[in-house]
């Protein structure tokens, strides 16, 4: 996967100058022996306020980008902290229980110094990852710094991502249109540019040698029996735009996400709709959302990086007739069942029977006799059946962030419907739908995850101070908002 942070994590060990800094380096080495290859130990324990630096120098010589403070006891409480507001990437505590029974000389009341310490980092206003347990033994310990690698990934991309984008929302479209300033209070570079200076990128790339071999490596995607295959040449032309314009504008950012105007003007214009490049660029990691829906693209590039794998971009869009029901024994009313959809902009390796289409709606206005041409260019199929997270970080109108997950699944049921699409079921849909969606504003455009990354995703949020949150609660936990005597 491309475009995405590789993180490098380091431990540095904390010892509170009345306990035996021996305790903390041996409890120290445990944690890196049960962890196994990929944790730098940093030699360094720190005690003295001299040792933060030493310590840091340390860490960033060996090329570390993710810190993990470990208390191997009670732990210096400003000397801890300095090391979070210093180090300037993601951060964790952890904290040795007491694993040996020696409660005399081998005690190390680290249980007792993690309360501190969190004490301090809000005096501090830092916000690092505390586990929902934070001491364990060596093992445990181990297990909490691996399960927190998802989060750490996509807090360094997210501090140096640029989103671009070309094109203002499309008209009576708000629903994208959000505040930027959201973005920027998350760390993250924006470049807004127009749709004409994308078209003239487009048309410096006519005669690009490159374009035969982008259009040899679709075919091996899409397969030799293509209909629209006359389209190829276009959308090849408009992949290398893109990949250009990326390696052009990155300027001092690791990472590059991208949204585009996809319509109505576009299909005139390029003669084509970027739906199928669109999903080739976003399952290398590099995001495009469709509409100018920035945050749709930072959502999805958030999801890449926890689960290192492609995500989509969907409408929340329908419900799912009752006869699709018929026969089928399933722990789902159907209030609980919708269908995820968009026009052709999913991967195709997650979808059954992936195969080039044309945009079905647009051709209705565009071409509403004969064969497509500037319709052309989706890519269509059922999304395959499996576990799944949809989640979303927006930008309020109001001001601020928000955002939800709700971790379901895509069932093995037909759609028998067209576009990059799927029968999505998520436990109680209905309530979070009307209590959180609703309620809270959130756009038709909602990114998915495959596979259930919740955890990691609300670990994610706290690390970047976003506070409001909403997931699909069970019926036993009522909505702030919701009747009480409705049922």
């Amino acid at each position: 996967m491309q475009n995405i942070p590789v993180v490098r994590p380091a431990i540095v060990a904390v010892s509170r100058s009345c306990f035996p800094l021996a305790l903390s380096e041996r409890r120290r080495s445990a944690v890196v022996k049960a962890y196994g290859d990929g944790l730098y130990e940093c030699p360094v324990c720190v005690e003295q306020e001299g040792d933060v630096d030493k310590a840091l120098g340390d860490v960033r010589a060996h090329g570390a980008n993710a810190l993990v403070v470990y208390l191997g006891n009670f732990g210096p409480e400003t000397y801890e902290t300095l090391l979070c507001r210093e180090f300037g990437g993601p951060v964790m505590f952890c904290a040795a229980g007491e694993g040996d029974g020696d409660l005399v000389d081998g005690r190390g009341d680290a249980f007792c110094g993690m309360l501190n310490a969190s004490y301090n980092l809000g005096l501090r206003g830092l916000r690092p990852h505390i586990p929902s347990y934070p001491v364990g033994n060596a093992e445990e310990c181990a297990r909490m710094i691996r399960e927190w690698m998802p989060a750490a990934r996509a807090y360094i991309g997210v501090k140096g991502l640029k989103v671009i984008s070309f094109g203002p929302r499309p008209a009576d479209f708000l629903a994208c249109n959000a505040p930027i300033k959201g973005l920027y209070d998350l760390g993250v570079e924006v470049e807004e540019n127009s749709e004409l200076d994308l078209l003239a990128a487009y048309h410096r790339h006519e005669d690009d040698g490159r374009i035969a071999g982008v259009v040899e490596d679709m075919r091996a995607e899409l397969g030799r029996d293509n209909p629209y295959e006359g389209i190829l040449d276009r959308l090849a032309q408009y992949e290398l735009t893109l990949l250009d314009w990326v390696e052009e504008h990155r300027g001092r950012s690791a990472y590059v996400a991208l949204t585009t105007k996809c319509w109505p003007a576009f299909q005139t214009e390029f003669r084509f709709v970027p739906c199928y490049v669109n999903s080739r660029l976003t399952a290398r990691g590099i995001p495009v959302s469709c509409e100018v829906d920035i945050y749709g693209t930072l959502s999805e590039f958030i999801g890449t990086c926890l689960s290192g794998k492609p995500v989509t971009l969907l409408d929340i869009n329908n419900t799912v007739p009752a006869s699709y029901l018929e026969g089928r024994e399933m722990p789902y009313t159907q209030q609980d069942l919708f269908m995820g959809f968009h026009c052709g902009n999913t991967a195709s390796c997650l979808l059954r029977g992936a195969h080039m289409g044309f945009q079905r709606i647009m051709k209705r206005d565009l071409e509403p006799e004969g064969e497509p041409d500037i319709t052309r260019g989706t890519i269509e199929g059922d999304i395959k059946p499996g576990a799944v997270t949809v989640y979303r970080l927006q930008g309020k109108a109001e001001g601020g962030l928000s955002a939800y997950a709700a971790q379901g699944e895509v069932l093995d049921m037909p759609t028998r419907s067209f576009g990059s699409i799927g029968v999505f079921a998520v436990p109680q849909m209905g309530r979070f739908y009307r209590h959180v969606l609703i309620e809270r504003h959130f756009p038709h455009h909602a990114a998915v995850m495959f596979g259930h990354h919740g955890r990691s995703f609300f670990d994610l949020l706290r690390m970047l101070g976003v506070q409001e949150f909403g997931y699909n609660q069970p019926k036993s936990l009522p909505y702030p908002t919701e009747n009480p005597f409705e049922n």
